[in-house]
């Protein structure tokens, strides 16, 4: 028994270093993007086009995975993952060196074809490593140590990626012939250095894979398939609330910094000593001679530190409560802090929008233990499912983004507001799904 605990805490913490990694290189990538809208002199459609690009894969990449997992196992998984990533942090490379969108949208691409993979893999892998009735305290943990990831990436991003000044096009032509040289070669490196660190990074990971003896919780059986795994409930209506999950997730982080400017609280915020101090502390500069955006853009660390803090409170409640109970608080809670910032105004407004960060902590991990809990072999065609589900962050932001065209800000929460209730919902009916594993 104590033998069989050591295996898996060992699979565990091996585990846990992959989350942590993806977590960082999703934020991390994300600093490109007003780098590469600079660089390239983007329209913020085309700029938009790399989170667009990423989102994507979950949609095309997820169910191949899933397939393929059944048959490769968990631990080639896994290693394909990370070599893919790998993979597609090397493109940036020629990428920066030739200064072409288009490959770097490849490399985005593949960056997070890789990821798709990993997830598809690794999640499923950790609700298996120990009791079932813990399996959302597991993956919780796990969950948690990737929002550790993406709460340092942006620090690191600002340091190695936005440091210095980007020039305009005008000012490149103004250049002499070698400082021109000179400055595009700065440019590439600025690029070109942190993701070769990050591809050797995950190579080396894969490397540590091979050798690492992990359990083998998956069976040879190729019998399983889509068709049986979406014959229950469990599974399909979980897909449905990732999808609304991340869609809302996403909404919700996009938006803030646009919020917070309509709602005019630039001022508000200097002339709180409170706010002032922290947005001093951020930015380490002036705030009365800071631009707007910086301002309000500093506290949106508070959204995703909440998913930080509030996963490993989860991993702990969900341990000692039944999961769905404590999915149904979080979800009842994020629709609390929305429809109080919808009725307030000023500082509590803005601290409401930021609190739903802390509820949607352990959604994501609970969701997916709950929707795959009894589909034993089938549960990387379930993974699958649920992976292709996170494509809902394509396409419930720019759903939100067009009610504010219409209704403006405030109003526009309701279609946020719409993705909890389901979740809601879900939490109250997915007991009674895995009781019964029901079929249509």
């Amino acid at each position: 028994m104590h033998e069989s605990r050591n295996k898996y805490l060992k699979a565990f913490i091996l585990l846990t270093s992959l989350f942590f990694m993806w977590g960082l290189i999703t934020v991390l990538v994300d600093s490109l993007i007003p780098r590469l809208k600079e660089i390239f002199e983007l329209s913020y459609f085309q700029a938009g086009l790399v989170q667009f690009a990423f989102f994507i894969a979950y949609g095309v990449v997820s169910i191949p995975a899933g397939t393929l997992l059944h048959r490769i196992g968990y631990k080639k998984g896994i290693m394909l993952g990370l070599l893919v990533m790998g993979s597609g942090c090397l493109l940036f490379y020629p990428a920066a060196q030739l200064r072409l969108f288009p490959l770097f949208m490849l490399g985005y691409f593949t960056l997070a074809s890789g990821m798709t993979i990993l997830q598809v893999a690794a999640n499923p892998y950790v609700t298996l490593l120990g009791p079932i009735e813990k399996a959302s305290s597991r993956l919780n943990l796990a969950q948690a140590f990737n929002s550790l990831g993406t709460a340092i990436a942006p620090a690191l991003g600002a340091i190695f990626i936005l440091s210095d000044h980007i020039k305009s096009s005008e000012e490149i032509n103004l250049l002499a012939p070698l400082e021109k040289e000179k400055y595009m070669a700065a440019e590439a490196l600025a690029v070109q250095n942190p993701f070769l660190v990050l591809a050797t990074v995950l190579i080396l990971l894969a490397l540590v894979v091979v050798f690492v003896k992990l359990p083998a919780l998956l069976g040879k059986s190729n019998s399983g398939n889509y068709r049986s795994a979406l014959s229950q409930k469990a599974l399909s209506f979980g897909a449905i609330a990732i999808f609304v999950y991340v869609g809302a997730e996403v909404a919700v982080g996009s938006y803030l910094v646009s919020y917070f400017l309509d709602m005019n609280m630039v001022e508000q915020i200097r002339s709180n000593e409170f706010t002032s101090r922290f947005a001093y502390s951020i930015l380490q500069q002036d705030i009365q001679e800071v631009d707007g955006k910086a301002i309000v853009g500093s506290f949106v660390i508070l959204y995703w530190s909440g998913a930080m803090v509030g996963r490993f409170i989860g991993s702990y409640l969900t341990a000692s409560f039944k999961p769905e109970k404590v999915l149904s608080i979080f979800a009842l809670g994020a629709v609390s802090c929305l429809v109080l910032t919808m009725i307030s105004s000023g500082l509590p407004s803005m601290f409401f929008i930021l609190a739903v960060g802390l509820f949607n902590s352990i959604m994501f991990p609970t969701i997916f233990s709950l929707a795959i809990e009894q589909l034993g072999e089938l549960k990387p065609e379930g993974s699958g499912i649920l992976c292709t589900a996170i494509a809902g962050g394509a396409f419930i932001p720019p759903l939100y983004g067009l009610a504010t065209d219409f209704v403006s800000f405030k109003p526009a929460w309701i279609v946020v507001i719409a993705c909890y209730t389901y979740i809601f919902w879900y939490s109250k009916k997915v007991g009674l799904f895995n009781q019964s594993k029901s079929e249509f």
